[in-house]
């Protein structure tokens, strides 16, 4: 089989995303020249098939990471209506997951750990370095009730995943002041 161009490959996306087969996260960005800017994730919306496509027969310790994410994913698009999810990048590789963003709010950054143990605030600290203001959470399928810790001036809220929903449902000030 030859080539396929970037163009068809563009198209068939369009399509998956369009009938909600996949869903192409976009980065957020401000600061171009020390962040991704044009690197779409892709995710497939029905996990048992975005297993089959990675080979795996057989959930492993390793899986769990990353699958959580499509499922908090998923929980953001269907539950919250919202398909305004980016997700942030450095060029030094500092990532945030996901990154909920609109010209009357300040970002939301979530980090998505299967366990809250296994988190590690670097990347949360670098952007909000760059993005000083705004919400963070970590969402992780072992937390039951929620608490907050700082690194490094940085608050984060660890949830599970009906409160993540829950906590941005909540009305939220605007950057004008009034409630959103």
């Amino acid at each position: 089989m030859g080539e396929v161009s970037r163009t068809t490959i563009a198209s068939y996306l369009a399509v998956l995303e369009a009938t909600f087969v996949a869903d192409v996260v976009r980065p957020f960005s401000s600061h171009r020249s020390s962040e991704i800017v044009a690197a779409p994730k892709v995710y497939g919306f029905d996990t048992g098939f975005a297993c089959y496509y990675r080979g795996i027969h057989a959930l492993r310790p390793e899986d769990r990471g990353i699958l959580w994410e499509h499922v908090v994913l998923n929980e953001l698009h269907g539950r919250l209506q919202r398909r305004d999810v980016r997700y942030w990048r450095s060029k030094r590789g500092h990532e945030v997951d996901f990154v909920l963003a609109d010209h009357r709010r300040e970002p939301v950054a979530i980090e998505c750990k299967w366990s809250a143990s296994d988190f590690d605030p670097t990347n949360l600290v670098m952007f909000r370095r760059r993005y000083p203001k705004g919400v963070n959470y970590v969402v992780a399928s072992d937390v039951s009730r929620a608490y907050r810790r700082s690194f490094d001036d940085t608050e984060v809220r660890f949830v599970g995943l009906d409160g993540l929903i829950e906590a941005l449902n909540e009305p939220t000030v605007r950057k004008d002041g009034d409630r959103a």
